[in-house]
């Protein structure tokens, strides 16, 4: 059923950095504006501790601040778009942010960190997706459900990881105890957002999020949802007292949490009682703004990615390890929502442009390098990189590693070395597709979306030649804020002008450009032997079994090298060179 004509749907996608506002056209997609609010608090949004590197936190301040100004210059600017714009249109809110992001809060729901006592603590504050300071924690989790209950981590990938639910709290038990015994719950972000619009705050009302809860919280209908009161008692009683002060149940994100209450319509504009949609995590609702579905494959890549496919859950499904989650209804309804990814890709890049500086500020920024860079053959550098500088969150799900440039000599160039680490996160994401295609899934189709996927076009096609696939880009720039506004759209059902069923959505308001980008052959052909190298240092630095002898890798990459010199200067590739000013 398609919605009824002039009738909006308003998406907010909380990110590491700040929050996004979409109005979109239910019936078409249309999106009529879109407005941005950074963070206030901390560094670019994220408060940090210059003695642990491994420490990111948020004010949850700072998503209500942020929240108020962003819904204001949206309307404000929707007006100036369409001059018969009215708020009255509006018909649903859906919300996403980053995760997992748990927030300590009191017995009304309301985070510590608005408690006076606690407001400048950091491990009162919301513990950002990105925190990585319970490492050993996740650890600890890893080997005592791997002894006890090795179906807890089958639907996560086998390795519960320091970025999840229970690693952080357990941190925060041990490093701080006065704010672990002050906190009478915990809430994800993506939960307590929806919550507080709705006036569902206190703990026992929250609508917790499926999404959230099953890819980093362990949860899931087959053992009674959330691990075993027991399980966790063994990690440290005082967690297992928690386990009944969090949630039993869990809602898929067509489901409304609530309904808009007076006092924040006023505050943001807008009339009362609209549905404010059950949330779910940036990734999952930019699949769904993306268009996936069974065979499409989507990859959010920004300063990390999250690569998200479903699969009909009436269909057989193996545990697929080294996955961030297989969780029936994260993503769609009636789907297994599979989630992947890496911890760094565009931070890489970063990385190597804002640190290293390259040749200064100019000749080292990333338009001069990847106009150098495009001008280069794969292989011709000789050199290789592992796509560690964050850890591995896909497929070895391991934060201690770190990343490797392998190969370089006294005549390696700083485009060279960017060209590498862009086919070193190409060749990471290809491990990913690798394993769910060894699991049975298929990927026929893939799409991608988010900053580097617009405007980048170098590494989509590294991307198309590496995996040997068509790269699709999504229509949309804000997939993520308008999958949310689709959630909005689905929770308000075809009797409040919306849609009953995502896929009613997506066939309205998604779609991808007209433009791709397709495998070139020949250069598929040297990625494929790039790649078998990759894989040895993949496995030979991530894996406790791997069993084999580097000695050739260095001098395979100088064979690959000088057969690609030899090509370019056959090719006058060498002249096209010398005349754009850029040295062989």
């Amino acid at each position: 059923m398609r919605s009824k004509a002039g009738a909006y749907s308003l998406g907010l996608d909380f990110g590491t950095n700040s929050v996004r506002a979409l109005l979109a056209d239910t019936a078409s997609g249309e999106e009529l504006s879109t407005a941005v609010v950074n963070y206030p608090s901390g560094e670019d949004g994220i408060l940090l501790d210059s003695k642990d590197p491994n420490l990111a936190r948020q004010n949850p301040a700072d998503y209500l601040e942020s929240m108020v100004r962003v819904v204001k210059q949206a309307l404000r600017l929707a007006r100036k778009t369409r001059k018969n714009f009215s708020p009255e249109q509006i018909i649903g809110i859906g919300i996403d942010t980053t995760g997992s992001t748990p927030i300590p809060v009191d017995r009304n729901g309301l985070p510590l960190a608005f408690h006076h006592e606690f407001k400048n603590n950091l491990n009162a504050q919301a513990w950002l997706w990105k925190d990585h300071t319970s490492f050993a924690e996740a650890r600890e989790i890893t080997e005592l459900a791997s002894r006890e209950h090795p179906e807890y981590l089958a639907k996560c990938g086998g390795v519960y990881s320091s970025e999840w639910f229970f690693s952080k709290i357990l941190h925060c038990l041990r490093v701080d105890p006065k704010v672990f015994q002050a906190a009478h719950s915990w809430v994800e972000c993506v939960d307590f957002l929806p919550a507080i619009l709705t006036g569902t705050l206190a703990p026992d009302k929250i609508k917790r999020s499926r999404c959230a809860a099953g890819h980093k919280a362990m949860f899931n209908d087959q053992w009674g949802g959330l691990p075993a009161k027991e399980f966790l008692s063994k990690l440290d009683p005082r967690l297992g007292e928690l386990r009944d002060r969090l949630y039993d149940t869990t809602h898929t994100s067509d489901q409304p949490a609530g309904y808009l209450t007076r006092s924040w319509a006023k505050m943001l504009g807008l009339k009362p009682g609209i549905p404010v949609a059950v949330g779910a995590f940036d990734a999952h609702l930019g699949a769904v703004g993306a268009g996936v579905a069974p065979g499409k494959f989507v990859k959010i890549i920004g300063t990390s990615t999250c690569d998200i496919c479903v699969w009909p859950n009436d269909r057989p499904l193996a545990d697929i390890p080294g996955l961030c989650g297989i969780v029936d209804g994260s993503v769609l309804p009636g789907y297994f929502g599979l989630e992947a990814g890496q911890s760094a890709v565009g931070d890489i890049f970063n990385w190597f442009v804002n640190y290293i500086q390259p040749g200064g500020p100019r000749k080292g920024s990333h338009e001069e390098l990847t106009r150098k860079a495009s001008a280069l053959l794969p292989g011709e550098s000789g050199l290789l990189t592992l796509d560690w500088n964050n850890g591995n969150r896909t497929i070895l799900v391991d934060q201690r590693l770190t990343g490797l440039l392998l190969g370089q000599t006294l005549h390696s160039r700083p485009e060279e070395i960017y060209l590498a680490l862009i086919e070193g996160t190409a060749f990471g994401a290809l491990t990913i597709i690798k394993r769910f295609q060894e699991y049975g899934v298929e990927i026929n189709e893939v799409i991608n979306c988010g900053g580097i996927a617009e405007k980048n076009p170098l590494v989509m096609q590294i991307y198309a030649d590496v995996f040997g696939l068509e790269m699709k880009v999504a229509r949309s720039s804000q997939t993520c804020a308008l999958g949310a506004a689709m959630a909005g759209a689905v929770a308000a059902g075809s009797r409040g002008g919306g849609y009953d069923r995502f896929e009613e959505a997506q066939a309205a308001m998604c779609g991808v450009k007209p433009f791709s980008f397709k495998p070139r052959p020949d250069r598929h052909q040297v990625y494929q032997e790039l790649y078998r190298l990759y894989r040895e240092l993949h496995d030979s630095f991530g894996t406790r079994d791997w069993q084999g002898n580097l000695y050739h890798l260095m001098k395979d990459l100088l064979d690959i090298r000088d057969r690609q010199l030899e090509k370019a200067r056959k090719t006058g590739l060498s002249r096209f060179r010398k005349k754009s000013g850029i040295k062989s």
